[in-house]
């Protein structure tokens, strides 16, 4: 594997995936049952085209049973379950529903409660490219004349498990897809790339799917967890229509668009959703901040004079801008920057059919401001 990209000039380190190490841990552990010698590393391939060596640990070998971890890594895309151990325990068992291959989830590998993701429910949380990463890598040690080399009564099972992933799960997505008990063996190539947005945007739109699937046609977005309380202790409505965009506003969006919400109800603190007044999608300052920028022109144009633009510009965050604008004359600001938050978005779904409207709000949670229609909305919500 070339171990390092280089993004923006600098130098990171890959990973690989919790479904490369399931898919090392299960071919380890097979090939040790079979030939009851022990190895120190493991080899596979991967999607994305690139191979891997891996480290062996933790092997424990019986007559009919080897359980062996692989190490995840990921790279300098660092989650939580970076240094996490993911196991694979290789057994022979009476003949199943005529399958060689049987791969099961163990203790710490979630469980699979709602549908809309892609494992069925009641199914242990291992994604269709992991466990056909198994099932590939496992074959090259078993052959595909398994019946007639190991015992035409046997097949073999394999347990994937993760002792730390009940705990970890608790840092991730899980929860809120309806995975309960551990963590997800992910991965659609098998290596973890650096600085990659694409897996967390990923989860995200997972989350719009389940919703769709569930019989949804209408949606809450909101960034994160001030949003949530947002909707939950000031509007009482009904957790379940709520879905986090994170700092990834415009591509989810363009999700909700996909996948066929007509209805959209927008909530978020004012530091990000003045940029999306401005046509800003992408919400991370590393993207674009712009905020006092927006803050003061939208004033200028409402005539605050010179002074007062000054104290606006000389504020660090836009919480602090708020208490200068709460003693002014300026106060319907808040409702035109829902308005022009409503126009951008509109502008860029370019979807008459669609139903969007914008609340906005400080950190404790106070409304500020919202677009026209935005209580009417609320009203369909509830």
């Amino acid at each position: 594997m070339e171990e390092y990209v280089y993004i923006d000039g600098k130098k990171y380190r890959r990973g690989y995936t919790t479904g490369s190490c399931a898919s090392a841990a299960s071919k380890a552990a097979t090939h040790m049952l079979l030939t009851k010698k022990k190895i120190d590393k493991v080899n596979i391939d991967t999607p994305k085209g690139i191979p891997l060596s891996l480290v062996v640990h933790n092997i424990e070998a019986y007559e009919n049973k080897v359980k062996c971890s692989i190490e995840k890594d990921g790279g300098d895309d660092i989650d939580a379950t970076h240094r996490m151990h993911i196991y694979a325990e290789a057994t022979l068992i009476d003949r199943v529903n005529d399958e060689d291959i049987i791969v099961e989830g163990g203790v710490g590998v979630g469980v699979v409660t709602k549908k809309g993701l892609s494992v069925d429910v009641g199914r242990p949380a291992i994604n269709p490219v992991p466990m056909r990463m198994i099932n590939t890598e496992v074959r090259k040690i078993i052959g595909e004349n398994f019946r007639d080399n190991i015992g035409k009564n046997k097949s073999l099972r394999i347990t994937i498990s993760a002792p730390e992933g009940v705990e970890i799960a608790k840092k991730t997505f899980n929860p809120r897809l309806g995975i309960v008990g551990g963590i997800s063996i992910l991965g659609t190539t098998g290596i973890v790339e650096p600085m990659s947005d694409e897996g967390w945007k990923k989860s995200l739109s997972i989350e719009l799917e389940m919703k769709k699937s569930q019989g949804l046609d209408k949606i809450i977005l909101v960034p994160g967890n001030h949003g949530e309380e947002f909707i939950k202790d000031k509007l009482n409505l009904d957790m379940k229509y709520v879905v986090r965009t994170s700092n990834f506003i415009g591509y989810m969006l363009k999700e909700a668009q996909r996948i066929g919400f007509k209805k959209i109800l927008m909530a978020g603190h004012i530091g990000k959703y003045i940029k999306i007044s401005a046509g800003i999608f992408n919400t991370h300052s590393k993207v674009a901040d712009a905020r006092s920028e927006i803050l003061i022109s939208n004033l200028a144009m409402m005539g605050a004079p010179l002074e007062f633009l000054k104290k606006i510009e000389s504020c660090v965050t836009a919480e602090g801008a708020v208490e200068i604008i709460n003693n002014s004359d300026y106060t319907d600001f808040y409702d035109l920057i829902s308005n022009k938050c409503k126009y951008k978005i509109d502008q860029y779904l370019l979807d008459e059919d669609i139903d969007v409207e914008v609340m906005m709000f400080t950190m404790d949670k106070t409304l500020l401001g919202k677009s026209d229609k935005a209580d009417d909305l609320v009203e369909v919500f509830r």
